[in-house]
């Protein structure tokens, strides 16, 4: 289990290093602290059933955050600037 968190750290390391070449800072920010957190909790060598219970509450996180954002501060566009 610890290999599929180091996994999830190499996608969000590659979507960090994509979103800073699109000149988009501050998700590149936060995905560069993803990246770290996923990198150091697979070092931990935890039992698997924790590992299960910090994706959870990871995905948790995550949806919680991105309903809020799509519900409260995304401003609706279409292909305009």
């Amino acid at each position: 289990m610890e290999r599929m968190f180091r996994v999830l750290a190499f996608w969000t390391g590659i979507f960090s290093v994509l979103f800073f070449t699109g000149d988009m800072y501050n998700m590149a920010l936060l995905f560069f602290a993803q990246t770290g957190a996923l990198l150091a909790l697979s070092y931990l060598n935890l039992s698997e059933r924790v590992y299960i219970y910090i994706f959870g509450a990871y995905l948790t996180i995550f949806f919680v955050g991105f309903t809020y954002y799509s519900t409260f501060l995304l401003v609706p566009s279409f292909g305009g600037h």
